[in-house]
């Protein structure tokens, strides 16, 4: 049985499992550094002159008054002006994450908060249950304020939450997964409303996701060049090691070990088009961006996004701005434009490959019988739409900056809506990969060369093997989505790559 432990690195993988119900444990390390914390921030609390945000004063703008005298009052004075969050509910996925990800920062014992808190949210994840959390409201500035709340106050059965997938009274939803309303003080509410983990978990989630469909079009890129017959020579090692990219070269030595063998046909032109002949040097840029991308979301994920911290080795409570999520919402936007261009080529090559004019003589819209059948005509359609859809959302977020909270948060990084946006837009990417292999599919059925490389060839049969030929006419939504995870199954993760973010992708050896 698969354990996340609180008290090892954190990686995409245990975000991706959090999603079904899983053990997460909280050793004794674990827990020794977590009441140690807990201890410091009482001693500290007793002395009357020291301060703490949050804990003895108001929020934000607010922090130069006195809060609330009971620690009870004082989680309600936390949790209830921030219940203004619009919208529909984020996706199960994104919310199990986040609390993943605010669960490790807690365990770092740097937060002050009781024991019982981190336990409460293990034992939320041996369960279904999900809070409801609205996804418009966070700025991403100090921390991910209104949805953290949400999900801290479906814990204590406030508001709603899933349960096996239906919507319910957080109430009775704690209550059927047999787990206790979460008991907190104003230190415990405030620790888990001042971070970032939205922002990192669709970060994070959205980076997986275009990692995968990443490797996918590069094997449909190959499969295309064997198809039409053209010439490998655009992936020669000398060309792209001259380019100085690393992506690019390493992403050329994947492309040739997949088109290992393939004998082009001599009838196509001398230069590809771009879409053909610069796949390298997209796919290697794109590839160099998402090892940055990478970097931020390991750094994130072993971080601690909270406000105030507290050392007890050195008696020292630091106020600062850890919940800042500048760094994410930097990756956010980048990551976006690297989904935009990836869009444009799937739907380029795509555009190529229906068009009789550039195809090698197929029939138009690869239709087994050009007017009686249209073929992938629809479908051409639909990705034009998700090619708009996504250039339109690839507009910066993290640039947006607008003064809040009475010039108190006087500059912000909207890192929140960047890291959804971008997950929106990886699971469109899926669909145009989708599209563009259900294409090479049917151009095998209407007319094609059999792949000459063993490596393309099983591409094409595990593809035909998930998908029927468009033959005669049909509804394509699904087989778009069929073909999309089944290419996705196709490339797994490089061999570095088995849930650990951070470190150099090295290519693969063939898919």
């Amino acid at each position: 049985m698969i354990v996340i432990d609180l008290g090892a690195p954190l990686r995409v993988a245990d975000l991706r499992r959090a999603v079904t119900p899983v053990p997460v444990l909280v050793n004794e390390e674990v827990r020794a550094r977590i009441e140690r914390g807990r201890q410091f921030l009482r001693g500290v609390l007793s002395d009357e002159e020291r301060p703490v945000y949050g804990a003895t004063t108001g929020f934000g703008a607010l922090a130069g008054f006195r809060g609330r005298d009971s620690d009870v009052d004082q989680c309600d004075n936390t949790l209830a002006h921030l219940g203004a969050g619009q919208g529909p509910d984020l996706p199960a996925d994104v919310t199990r994450a986040t609390m993943l990800i605010r669960a490790w920062s807690l365990a770092q014992g740097l937060s002050g908060v009781s024991a019982r808190v981190v336990d409460g949210l293990a034992a939320m994840f041996a369960t279904t249950l999900v809070p409801a959390v609205p996804r418009y409201g966070s700025v991403g500035a100090s921390g991910d304020l209104i949805p953290l709340a949400y999900a801290t106050q479906a814990l204590r059965g406030r508001g709603h939450a899933y349960l096996d997938g239906e919507r319910l009274p957080a109430a009775q939803a704690l209550t059927r997964a047999g787990l206790a309303p979460l008991a907190l003080d104003g230190r415990d509410a405030l620790a888990l409303v001042n971070g970032t983990s939205v922002t990192t978990a669709a970060l994070a989630l959205a980076l997986d996701s275009v990692r995968a469909t990443h490797r996918a079009l590069t094997l449909l890129t190959c499969l295309l060049v064997d198809l039409l017959g053209a010439d490998p020579g655009f992936c020669d090692a000398r060309l792209l090691a001259a380019y100085g990219h690393r992506g690019a070269a390493d992403v050329g030595e994947t492309m040739r070990a997949t088109l290992a063998g393939i004998t082009p046909s001599g009838s196509r032109a001398l230069q590809e088009p771009y879409s053909i002949r610069c796949s390298p040097q997209l796919l290697g840029a794109a590839e160099d961006a998402l090892r940055y991308v990478d970097g931020v979301v390991a750094a994130d994920l072993r971080g601690v996004s909270d406000n105030p911290l507290f050392f007890p080795d050195d008696d020292v409570v630091v106020h600062g701005g850890n919940f800042f999520g500048q760094p994410a919402a930097f990756a956010a936007d980048l990551l976006a434009t690297v989904t935009a261009q990836l869009a444009n080529l799937a739907e380029r090559q795509l555009d190529l490959l229906v068009d009789p004019n550039r195809n090698g003589g197929l029939p138009p819209m690869l239709t087994a019988r050009p007017g009686q059948q249209h073929g992938l005509q629809g479908v051409q359609l639909a990705t034009t739409a998700l090619v708009v859809e996504i250039r339109r959302a690839a507009l910066p977020a993290s640039m947006q900056s607008v003064p809040t909270n009475l010039h108190n948060q006087d500059v912000v990084p909207f890192g929140t809506q960047a890291a959804l946006r971008a997950y929106d837009m990886a699971a469109l990417l899926r669909l145009l990969c989708g599209s563009l292999a259900l294409g090479l599919r049917q151009a095998a059925h209407v007319g094609a060369r059999r792949p000459t490389a063993p490596a393309c060839a099983a591409a094409l049969d595990a593809l035909a093997a998930a998908v029927d030929p468009v033959d005669p006419d049909r509804p394509l939504d699904a087989d778009v989505r069929a073909a999309a995870e089944q290419v996705t199954a196709l490339v797994p993760a490089r061999p570095d790559a088995t849930g650990e973010v951070g470190t150099p992708a090295t290519p693969a050896a063939g898919w």
